[in-house]
């Protein structure tokens, strides 16, 4: 690793553990969210261009870093941007910051991952990289992973970078936009399990197994 590498793995080392170390994670809770609201629509009223950058900043470090509070996040988007454009900045920046953390540990923090999840990661790579863009259209369709877990996964595979960027983008807008859109009724959550109810899983399922209809064509093409 060369010492532009090495800066740049050590900088993000080091915003984690400031991250932690001040518990930044205070200010990404169902309860500060609420709490803020009033505040962060009169500043975007009056600072929408510093409001919209800023958000997504946030939510591209959050996502690149693998921190916790990606679902506050997009119900931030809903709560401030409303559920259309709170679906497309939460949508961009997700998967902007995905791809960062793909290619950080593709060239990297190759090593690192594959000593620290190689053995719970390789049904994934080799379905990645066998299936390619269906197979990841349907990881994020359907939660059966962590989202991080699955940027890790793809990046060590040989899976070109183009094909994640749109997997991801298309495959997140689904799941994401539930969240934004629920952060539009701000008020009436409670809380975070309420919000993908089983109908709303069973809904992703679908949509993950109709990701999966070339995949399993090709299949059945090469057994006759």
């Amino acid at each position: 690793m060369n010492i532009k590498k090495a800066a740049l793995a050590l900088a993000g080392i080091v915003f984690v553990i400031l991250f932690f170390y001040f518990d930044l994670q205070r200010f990404l809770t169902l309860t500060a969210l609420k709490a803020n609201r009033q505040t962060l629509l009169e500043y975007y009223a009056a600072h929408q261009l510093i409001m919209v950058a800023g958000f997504m900043a946030i939510y591209i470090i959050q996502t690149a870093l693998s921190l916790p509070g990606a679902a506050i996040l997009s119900l931030a988007a809903g709560a401030i941007f409303g559920s259309i454009m709170g679906t497309v900045y939460a949508n961009i920046a997700a998967t902007a910051g995905a791809t960062l953390a793909f290619l950080v540990t593709r060239y990297l923090l190759r090593d690192v991952v594959l000593n620290k999840f190689g053995s719970k990661l390789e049904g994934m790579n080799r379905e990645l990289e066998q299936r390619g863009f269906s197979y990841l259209l349907f990881l994020r369709l359907v939660p059966l992973f962590p989202f991080f877990l699955i940027n890790l996964a793809a990046g060590l595979t040989r899976l070109p970078l183009r094909t994640f960027f749109f997997g991801t983008m298309l495959g997140i807008i689904p799941g994401g936009f539930v969240y934004v859109n629920a952060g539009a009724s701000l008020a009436t959550i409670d809380s975070l399990s309420g919000i993908a109810s089983p109908r709303v899983l069973g809904s992703f399922v679908l949509l993950g197994l109709f990701a999966l209809i070339p995949v399993l064509y090709n299949k059945l093409k090469k057994r006759k």
